[in-house]
């Protein structure tokens, strides 16, 4: 029988009540006891030698982080990447120096891979090519992943080893680019095309992936997170990064509550699961991992992203009328697969960032559930970005969840106003404030690593909607503290189908908190970002620790 006891604390409970406590005592991983003193009642302690007994000198304690939408094996694997990301690179020249030193270190005929490059920030203002990796790297294939993870660059040799040559076609939602020669560039664009050279990129080792997932994992912990899901098991390397994600849970080395969503076509016929009920895939997940790992959902794609012009939009690009971008799917196909899924118990996730994709996706959410009738289905659209009125309206109607990647007001925002949607629609991405009038059920993410993951910065975009350069994005959508809180705690427990068991401070519940340096519900907020996180816990196990910046609270 193991005991942590926490006391001396701002225990910040986001139950219903959004109730304060001081002390409470965690018995077997489990919250047995909440005393609104600082002290615990210790005739109501149980005798136990294995007692731990923590402090805090005042420190805000709140329900863990929960992550509802990042890619954490993906993280993992790029931490080993040259980092090709900008302010680092300026222009394509430094990202050619930077490949330029790795291949140096490396054999002849060795993989260089790079991730993070964003041909929006780059002085050149376009993707490196075929050319430009040649020149960095003669004597090894090279493939570098573009920030959003829509696209990517491959020199000849990376081409060559993929098998794709000048006679390609594109296929159906991608497609590779070509110079004024018509010779191929390198570029290739969107998940679809990007399958032609994702099997023969460098598979790491069971090893490897263990210690790349625990890399990762300790990142996460040191943000707060308790709960991950990662959004998309099986995109670039099938159902060894499902074995990757259970064997990094069994060895220790990842401590988080696990969950996974799974490429839908791992869950067609013929696939590795092939017939599989909902209730099957998670059955089998919990038994290879003693429950530590659950099933998440089935994921799709339905369009690309805003950022690289394939976002399937109802209105054309700011900076290109004739662009609208591209659904991935015809809509009688897109809806009978998602029946198919449905009908098999899976709850759904799909990809949507352009509005017309969004409508899409609504519209065979409206055909299946019209069709099968599901109380509480709790489907999901992940990123949401340009959901209009009509579409949040749907959702309510529907009882379809958000998860939002609100990241992107930081990070594109200002892009997105002068290059990509224009003032209007760009004042309106991730519109939280119209979200909480519907009491939709919504979470926030940072689509690490597409951003960095931090549910304090996560937190900080929703309410202040702050962007790169420092304008406010749509004051409108901004919404308050407690919402953007419960979005990354409670809410995101109910999106989990855990809010009787995670996602608030309860007797009953898993001990999974975060310590904070400061309470977030009275600092500024300008500086919630920039709150020290003290401690992470897991089940009552302390599993990460600021040891620069431990309770220092008088």
């Amino acid at each position: 029988m193991s005991i942590l006891i926490i006391k001396n604390a701002n225990i910040i409970t986001l139950d219903q009540h959004n109730t304060k406590a001081k002390s409470l005592l965690v018995r077997n991983g489990i919250i047995e006891k909440i005393w609104d003193k600082t002290e615990p009642d210790y005739s109501e302690v149980p005798n136990s030698p294995d007692i731990e007994i923590k402090d805090l000198k005042g420190a805000a304690l709140l329900p863990g982080f929960i992550d509802t939408h990042s890619h954490l094996l993906m993280y993992g694997q790029m931490l080993n990447y040259v980092d090709c990301r900008s302010p680092r690179n300026k222009n394509i020249g430094d990202i050619k120096g930077e490949i330029a030193e790795r291949a140096g270190k490396a054999k002849p005929g060795e993989w260089i891979m790079g991730w993070g490059y964003d041909d929006t920030l780059l002085e050149d203002k376009r993707h490196p090519n075929r050319s430009d990796l040649d020149q960095a790297a003669p004597d090894n294939p090279v493939f570098i992943r573009h920030i959003s993870g829509h696209f990517g660059a491959a020199n000849s040799k990376a081409l060559e080893l993929a098998g794709i040559d000048e006679s390609i076609s594109n296929p159906h939602g991608g497609y590779f680019t070509r110079d004024d020669n018509g010779r191929l560039d390198g570029v290739i664009h969107e998940i679809p095309a990007l399958e032609f050279i994702f099997p023969v990129l460098p598979s790491p080792s069971s090893d490897e992936q263990i210690k790349n997932i625990g890399n990762a994992a300790e990142v996460y912990l040191s943000q707060g997170i308790t709960t991950c899901t990662d959004a998309g098991v099986g995109l670039d390397r099938g159902i060894e990064e499902l074995n990757a994600h259970i064997a990094a849970i069994n060895s220790g080395k990842n401590p988080m509550n696990m969950r996974l969503m799974i490429l839908h076509h791992l869950l067609r016929e013929g696939s590795a699961f092939s017939g599989y009920t909902a209730d099957q895939l998670d059955l089998e997940l919990k038994r290879r991992t003693k429950n530590r790992v659950s099933l998440d959902s089935a994921k799709l794609f339905q369009d690309g992203s805003i950022q690289g012009l394939t976002g399937a939009l109802r209105e054309p690009y700011h900076c290109d009328e004739s662009v609208y971008g591209e659904l991935l799917h015809d809509q009688d196909s897109f809806a009978e697969e998602m029946m198919d899924l449905h009908n098999r118990g899976f709850r759904i996730a799909i990809h949507g960032n352009g509005d017309r994709a969004i409508g899409s996706i609504l519209e065979a959410f409206d055909y299946v559930l019209s069709k099968s009738p599901m109380e509480d289905h709790r489907h999901r659209i992940e990123h949401v970005q340009t959901a209009g009125r009509e579409d949040l309206d749907a959702m309510q109607r529907l009882g379809v969840a958000a998860s939002f990647f609100i990241n992107h007001v930081y990070f594109w925002g200002d892009r997105h106003r002068r290059i990509f949607l224009g003032e209007k629609r760009a004042a309106r991405i991730n519109p939280l404030a119209d979200a909480v009038d519907r009491n939709l059920l919504f979470t926030l993410h940072s689509d690490c690593p597409i951003t960095p993951i931090s549910p304090l910065f996560s937190i900080w975009a929703a309410v202040n909607r702050v962007t790169l350069e420092g304008d406010v994005l749509g004051k409108n959508q901004k919404i308050e503290v407690l919402d953007a809180l419960k979005a990354m705690t409670s809410y995101g427990a109910a999106l989990n189908f855990e809010e009787d068991s995670a996602g608030t401070i309860e007797e009953g519940k898993r001990g999974d908190f975060v310590v904070l340096d400061a309470d977030p519900l009275t600092c500024p907020a300008m500086e919630l970002k920039d709150i020290p996180i003290l401690a992470t816990i897991i089940s009552g196990k302390v599993v990460w620790e600021n040891t620069e910046n431990a309770y220092t609270h008088s």
